[in-house]
């Protein structure tokens, strides 16, 4: 592959966001590419420690068109389950996928966006879909000390299982649910876990998991619901519940400071340990944006909808609620994503004018089997 390959609209992100836009790009009949970092199928999803669980059964988990299978044994399916389903959801609608093609910019040209890679092709596109998610960018804030501690520090990203902490005395940080499921995964592993948060822990109510969380979302897009902030921060998914309801699951205050031995506090109560895990939170990868000059603000972009308000030719897919409610979750990124391929396919239409042709025919694409 090499020299410049044109298409009418270039997905970047082959995870979840992407795939979604990918299956209403197909129905829409229009010509696109998705280009993927990644090696193999199933976005970040792939990364995930091996205990990390779904917040929602699987028929509130899927991705348009085609219902997540359940997993045996499970209400709450792992992370190695989403990965089969996104492989065989991109097999099944014939997505075309180009893996380990690492943008590195998209520029303004005279015919469209050019967006250069780290392959040998450079891609020429009348739109563009930005669905890169946020896994390559962990966040770690800025706490006094940080650089003086001589144990181990992670982040979520670089978490693969309790097996590698046996016996250690553990910090984990953040008060987000891969907090509270990383340090309940820990505890019985470890030796010890000490869980800290910036303020105290709050869970939703046990009932509440990602179908009555998407039902939320909906209902704030009508504008007749409770935030779902008001209610609380934690899904009490059953491991995380048992810890907690069992006592060995409680928050304590964020620590003001890291020494070499560990976190110490105002008060000067000390707690020495082998490793402090950062779960706290990652920023979109928004770099390949940059060369056209939209401000960052925090790792954002100004978006109206989707759309980068300096260019409507972009869409940003899956980055959170301020790129649609629940973009962020497999089962609310395909609202987000039929829109934009919606007001893709308008752009598309208009700029060939009321007399020219699809590129392609609409294709049909399999039903939920």
């Amino acid at each position: 592959m090499s020299g410049v390959r044109r298409v009418q609209v270039l997905v970047v992100g082959g995870g979840q966001a992407g795939l979604a836009a990918g299956y209403h790009l197909r129905r829409a009949g229009l010509d696109f590419a998705i280009l993927d970092a990644s090696p193999g199928p199933g976005g970040a999803w792939q990364h995930y420690w091996d205990t990390l669980r779904l917040f929602s059964p699987p028929a509130y988990s899927s991705l348009p068109g085609r219902p997540m299978p359940g997993q045996a044994g499970t209400a709450y399916p792992d992370a190695a389950h989403v990965v089969r389903y996104l492989a065989e959801y991109e097999k099944r609608y014939d997505l075309p996928v180009h893996r380990s093609v690492q943008v590195e910019g998209v520029e303004r040209g005279p015919a469209g966006l050019v967006v250069r890679t780290d392959a040998d092709a450079t891609w020429q596109t009348q739109s563009l879909i930005m669905a890169t998610g946020s896994w390559q960018r962990p966040f770690v804030p800025a706490v006094p000390g940080r650089h003086d501690y001589t144990g181990r520090q992670l982040h979520t990203y670089g978490y693969h299982g309790a097996a590698a902490f046996t016996g250690q005395r553990v910090v984990v940080v953040g008060g987000g649910n891969s907090g509270a499921q990383i340090a309940t995964d820990l505890i019985g592993e470890a030796a010890a876990v000490r869980w800290v948060t910036r303020r105290p822990a709050r869970f939703l109510p046990d009932e509440i998991d990602g179908r009555a969380l998407f039902d939320l979302a909906t209902r704030r897009v009508r504008g007749d619901g409770p935030r779902i902030g008001d209610l609380g921060d934690l899904v009490a998914v059953p491991p995380v519940r048992a810890a907690r309801d069992a006592g060995l699951l409680t928050a304590h205050p964020m620590f003001d400071r890291l020494t070499p031995a560990g976190p110490a506090w105002a008060d000067g109560t000390a707690w020495p340990c082998d490793a402090v895990i950062w779960c706290t939170g990652l920023r979109p990868d928004l770099a390949a944006l940059r060369p056209l000059g939209p401000a960052l603000t925090r790792g954002r972009v100004r978006t109206d909808g989707t759309r980068l308000v300096e260019d409507p030719r972009i869409h940003l897919l899956g980055y959170g609620d301020w790129t649609g409610p629940a973009s962020a979750t497999l089962v609310g990124v395909g609202r987000t994503a039929r829109q934009a391929v919606a007001e893709t396919a308008d752009l598309l239409s208009r700029q060939r004018g009321p007399a020219a042709s699809p590129r392609t025919s609409p294709r049909p694409v399999p039903g939920p089997a």
